[in-house]
């Protein structure tokens, strides 16, 4: 089982790499460029936890912590946005944010609204089912979404 995630995370990282070449993948709207250095604008809805919202409005949790992170491997600095998964799902699809997070899984209705990176981490459901944990990113925004799953994959381990 080891094995066959190693060598699907391999298959995984000569795709992207494959892809990267001649200045692919690229972002429709250019927001890898825009963010690098600048501003990421993160939609943040609360669930513990992997995302939680103060009454002060400090922004934690698991995701909120690997969000600081990648922010500071692109010299970024993050505009929270906290509410509830449905006015986040408008945001992004209004252009208004660039990730969301707040322990969507790949399930999750509003796959319509923002694009999916890849799981990288399960949570258990009340039921006892589990569910692959995943961040939303503005459709189209492809080397946006490379990066941030590249920084998710070397962060949990798998490359």
């Amino acid at each position: 089982m080891h094995l066959v995630r190693i060598v699907t995370a391999l298959l995984a990282l000569c795709v992207i790499t494959a892809g990267c070449a001649g200045g692919l993948p690229r972002d429709s709207q250019g927001t890898l460029d825009r963010v690098t250095g600048g501003v990421l604008r993160v939609g943040i809805s609360e669930h513990p936890p992997f995302a939680t919202v103060g009454a002060d409005g400090q922004v934690g949790g698991e995701e909120a912590e690997l969000v600081r992170e990648y922010a500071a491997s692109i010299d970024a600095e993050i505009d929270w946005m906290p509410g509830p998964e449905s006015a986040l799902a408008e945001a992004m699809k209004a252009g208004e944010l660039d990730v969301v997070i707040g322990g969507f899984t790949e399930d999750s209705p509003f796959t319509g609204d923002m694009a999916f990176t890849r799981p990288y981490t399960t949570l258990e459901r009340p039921d006892g089912s589990t569910a692959k944990v995943v961040m939303g990113v503005r459709p189209g925004e492809n080397a946006l979404m490379v990066d941030l799953e590249l920084f998710l994959a070397r962060t949990t381990g798998e490359i």
